[in-house]
């Protein structure tokens, strides 16, 4: 089990335009060729979005792209016509497959604060599709088969117990609260990239809300 800190993290974005982003990979300007993925995942991004401010239209290409607000609205708009308003509790999914443009504001009277997920694709091409899923419950993951991967949303209390899914890649983002994994505490913002996953658990310290992927390859 490898534990980046929220403080390992790259600091990218625009603080002027009120765009603060937060990048767990390897990610644009900020190249490190040992720290490109884990399995599937590529990219685990948090994106602070002042009122008004957000990313202007702009294109992905091979890319399963899920995005899970925390807090504030996310507003979404892409080239195949979809527009929706995203919000805590939800997860958004766009295959960018082929090539897709979308933009992403925060059109809100508060903050936004979001966390962005991408996946290479099994197969490249094919057509983009876009889906939403409002209000996703703990006992519901949620199924990526374009990547092999699956995303668990756990909710725990001081003193709950989640079982880490076994398989050959787990990665545990802390979203909010503390948690302790095979005798690591981590906060919000930390993160545990394991290998061979098998018999762990997740305990709440306080209450705390992880995203958890089970990557099959």
């Amino acid at each position: 089990m490898d534990v980046r800190r929220a403080t390992e993290r790259y600091r990218g974005g625009d603080p002027e335009a009120g765009i603060e982003s937060l990048h767990a990979f390897s990610f644009g300007p900020h190249y490190d060729p040992d720290n490109l993925r884990l399995g599937a995942l590529i990219a685990c991004n948090e994106e602070r979005l002042a009122p008004g401010a957000g990313f202007d239209e702009h294109p992905h290409s091979h890319t399963e792209i899920v995005t899970w607000v925390v807090e504030g609205e996310l507003t979404h708009r892409d080239s195949t016509g979809h527009e929706t308003v995203v919000r805590a509790g939800d997860v958004q999914h766009l295959t960018a497959a082929a090539g897709v443009r979308h933009v992403e504001r925060n059109d809100g009277p508060g903050p936004l604060t979001f966390v962005q997920m991408w996946l290479a694709p099994l197969e490249p091409g094919g057509d983009p599709s876009y889906e939403i899923v409002h209000g996703i419950a703990d006992s519901t993951p949620y199924a990526v088969p374009e990547a092999g991967a699956m995303l668990h949303v756990r909710r725990l209390g001081a003193g709950e117990r989640t079982a880490v899914p076994d398989g050959s890649y787990a990665y545990v983002h802390v979203v909010r609260g503390e948690v302790t994994l095979h005798g690591q505490e981590l906060g919000p913002g930390d993160a545990a990239r394991i290998t061979d996953a098998k018999d762990l658990e997740a305990v709440g310290v306080t209450g705390a809300e992880l995203l958890v992927w089970e990557l099959t390859l």
